[in-house]
């Protein structure tokens, strides 16, 4: 089985939306038996849930992460994960910084697409502001979805 480690800072946002979007791309093309999807946060709000806006945002793609809780990003995972993918190039340093022999498989989830963009925090934001994270990180998701595959060696069955 493959891994995905999926970080942001606080894991309560923006992390937790690109794991269902991933998640739900990697089920569409029938490998959720080969690619675990996981994430974390640099500074995690450990055991919070989603935040609100974030719920909000996945439940208008009938996504429920109402599940999830914030957890902090550790050794096992950066270790278990064949890629990571970060939301801005400070979690990339702070990756880096730890675990240096990391950074060959970190990379910003807008690299998969081809572009070398961050994603904007919408932490304590309005609705509209966790809609617009969540449009640009599905975009992200679904045109990187194939160098993601590629990255991991899989090949879809769909």
């Amino acid at each position: 089985m493959k891994n995905v480690l999926v970080v942001c800072t606080g894991n309560v946002c923006r992390s937790p939306m690109a794991q269902a979007l991933i998640r739900k791309e990697i089920e569409d093309r029938g490998l959720a038996s080969d690619i675990a999807v996981d994430s974390a946060g640099t500074y995690a709000m450990v055991d919070h849930p989603a935040s609100g806006g974030s719920i909000n945002a996945m439940a208008q793609r009938c996504l429920d992460i109402n599940a999830h809780r914030a957890k902090q990003l550790t050794a096992d995972l950066v270790n278990q994960a064949d890629v990571i993918l970060v939301m801005e190039e400070r979690h990339r340093r702070s990756i880096f910084v730890t675990w240096p022999r990391a950074i060959m498989k970190t990379l910003l989830l807008s690299e998969l697409s081809g572009d070398h963009a961050g994603i904007d925090d919408p932490y304590g934001g309005e609705q509209w502001e966790y809609d617009q994270t969540a449009e640009i990180i599905e975009d992200y998701v679904q045109r990187g979805m194939p160098t993601l595959l590629k990255r991991l060696g899989v090949v879809p069955k769909n």
